[in-house]
């Protein structure tokens, strides 16, 4: 077990070009639609199961992005950030962590403060390669196709936590449902 790992308390999110491969699509005047990746789902659940919280910060404001965050659990939805380093801290100072407590995921150039000043930070294949670079783990997947379970699968197998919650999978007690 790595010791920044084992202190990870909190995962901040970005989401689009996370949680989204990073296009947005939109159909007339009023309607967004986005597109998330269930084994990203599965993954939050995971990571609430072993007793991390799981918050997701972005720029942007979207009634599809609270559609999700409110069927995974996801309490700490944070939208229309104009910057993400003061609005991690809030985030942060709510809770009672500190920032080494923290796991920033990101991909964009909004994203490289927080990457640079969490405990641990990762950047999907994709992101930007100032962002990529600054990162902590550097991931395979890309935005939208699974980054944020890269990261919670790493995350807990680095804690220690990951063989037992294949065990639950395995005897056919898992606890993942409305992912």
């Amino acid at each position: 077990m790595t010791v920044a790992a084992s202190r990870i308390r909190l995962i901040v999110s970005d989401v689009d070009g996370v949680w989204t491969d990073g296009r947005i699509i939109y159909a007339g005047d009023s309607l967004e639609v986005k597109e998330f990746n269930v084994r990203d789902g599965l993954g939050a659940k995971l990571a609430q199961k072993a007793g991390v919280i799981v918050a997701l910060l972005t720029s942007r404001s979207s009634l599809a992005l609270e559609r999700r965050a409110r069927e995974l659990g996801i309490v700490e939805l944070h939208q229309g950030a104009a910057n993400k380093l003061e609005e991690l801290e809030r985030i942060a100072t709510k809770l009672v962590l500190s920032l080494d407590q923290v796991l920033y995921l990101g991909d964009d150039l909004p994203d490289l403060a927080p990457i640079l000043h969490a405990g641990l930070s990762a950047a999907p294949a994709d992101a930007a390669p100032e962002v990529h670079a600054a990162a902590t783990w550097k991931l395979d997947a890309a935005g939208g196709r699974g980054a944020f379970r890269e990261v919670v699968e790493r995350l807990l197998r680095e804690r220690g936590d990951w063989d037992a919650i294949v065990r639950e999978f395995q005897r056919g007690r898992p606890q993942g449902a409305s992912i």
